[in-house]
């Protein structure tokens, strides 16, 4: 049996109610999270959206995170559309190759259950 390890996440934003000090930048404030610009734009890896209660949304992989993380934002073709008002937190795992990200991303997928994913879902 092959044992897998659900690495921690290297970065772990969270969104914040608007209104404040007004000296972030356009893009620092994305979406109410304040800290989006510490996504890196290039690297890959595994995203994990959570809602309120650290309940897991969605599961997702990218070979850029910011600019993926963004689509799913602005997308009209995302798993997550009618769900973004969910979405609390975001953490981000840094996963360099692309057979270990499809690996990780099927294993978080189902083993954490993620509400909004519909492939690779085997629990059901």
């Amino acid at each position: 049996m092959i044992e897998i390890q659900i690495p921690s996440p290297d970065i772990v934003i969270t969104r914040k109610n608007h209104g404040g000090e007004g000296t972030e930048s356009p893009l620092s404030n994305t979406y109410g999270f304040i800290d989006y610009h510490k996504i890196p734009r290039d690297k890959g890896g595994i995203i994990l959206f959570f809602d309120a209660n650290e309940d897991l949304l969605f599961v997702g992989k990218a070979r850029k995170l910011r600019q993926r993380v963004k689509k799913h934002f602005e997308d009209n073709v995302s798993p997550i559309k009618a769900h973004r008002d969910e979405v609390h937190k975001i953490a981000a795992i840094f996963v360099d190759d692309a057979m270990e990200r499809e690996i990780y991303e099927t294993y978080i997928i189902n083993t954490l259950e993620a509400k909004y994913n519909v492939d690779k879902v085997f629990y059901k």
